[in-house]
């Protein structure tokens, strides 16, 4: 009988090494691209994920093999009610430091908001005399970000009352004034995923995956399992690094450790279409585990990671594709979108 082979190739990824648990549900944003829009925007969105489904489609990209046919797209329905922002924040640029932060003046919320349920002492608000004092330091500036808060009792499926919490940056033109001017503006006003997006770009989303909890090297990272038909002392699943008290092991072994709820982002989703008629795509008795649609809602080609009613972090693509660098957003001709009796996620 001949000797095993010493060495095998793993399954999985060292680029997202450590595979450690996400620090928050609602994924904080690393970083924001430069778009040049010729007019302020925010740059980011918080929805939350429905199911899937699928639609046909006329394929509108000039490059595709199949442009002008139709075309069979699944989809990710990601339900999107308004935002409601609440403070403005500036950043400034230090050598030494980096981005700081130099000051944020917040709104008072609205009681139905219910914004205690996530920070439930605010202190005094003083909203002019911030303003003010960031009006004065807006030379110094470098970023303009706002604190927008999700509003989760006007989903259908979700029974939490308490909002999530998103920091979005503002961008669309270099003029920081302009950013701030229009941040202002937005001050303790809602904000629709329409005045984000356009319909046919693409996005990048961002959000946490289905948890595994601890798993060991097999599962984890498709090591080869060693044949059962050996007595093995310690066993069929066990290797290098197998063991949780091994000392002494590169950072590349396959180690036992937390599987899944990683914060992860997919690039370049092309949004397909923003709807408030819910019944267009709602399967009868509701989507599984969800339920009924009641607010504004986006329809995202291909799969989004995570679980049903977990949030999501929509942001203007920091690499846009080719095809979106020549001929910009294009307008998706849907022709059908399915309704089935049953969805899953």
């Amino acid at each position: 009988m001949g000797a095993r082979k010493k060495s095998a190739p793993k399954r999985g990824s060292l680029g997202f090494t450590p595979r450690k648990r996400a620090e928050r549900i609602v994924p904080r944003v690393r970083s924001w691209p430069e778009v040049d829009l010729g007019k302020p925007t925010l740059l980011g969105f918080l929805g939350y994920k429905v199911g899937m489904t699928h639609v046909y489609m006329v394929d509108d990209l000039p490059e595709s093999p199949t442009s002008g046919r139709e075309i069979f797209v699944p989809v990710t329905v990601v339900e999107t009610p308004p935002l409601y922002v609440l403070a403005v924040r500036l950043y400034g640029f230090d050598l030494n430091r980096g981005l700081y932060s130099m000051g944020e003046a917040w709104v008072e919320p609205p009681r139905e908001l219910e914004l205690e349920r996530r920070i439930p002492t605010l202190g005094s608000y003083n909203t002019e005399a911030k303003l003010k004092e960031l009006e004065e330091s807006i030379e110094l500036a470098r970023v303009v970000r706002v604190i927008a808060a999700s509003q989760p009792k006007l989903t259908g499926g979700l029974s939490k009352k308490a909002p999530d919490l998103l920091e979005i940056e503002v961008g669309g033109v270099e003029d920081v004034k302009s950013l701030f001017s229009y941040a202002v503006s937005k001050l303790g006003k809602e904000v629709s995923i329409r005045e984000v997006f356009q319909v046919g770009q693409p996005i990048d989303v961002i959000g946490v995956t289905k948890g595994k909890g601890f798993q060991g090297v097999v599962k984890r990272w498709g090591v080869k399992e060693l044949p059962r038909w050996h007595k093995h002392r310690k066993g069929s699943r066990s290797g290098p690094g197998a063991r949780s008290s091994a000392i002494g092991t590169f950072w590349e072994t396959p180690q036992p450790g937390q599987m899944g709820f990683h914060r992860r982002t997919d690039y370049n989703k092309r949004l397909l279409s923003i709807s408030q008629d819910g019944y267009a795509v709602t399967p009868a008795g509701g989507f599984l585990h969800y339920g009924l649609l009641r607010s504004e809602f986006a329809l995202i080609a291909g799969s989004m990671p995570g679980t049903v009613k977990r949030p999501l972090v929509l942001r203007w693509p920091i690499r846009p594709p080719s095809w979106y660098l020549r001929h910009g957003a294009l307008s998706p001709k849907i022709v059908h979108v399915s309704v089935q009796s049953k969805q899953g996620n």
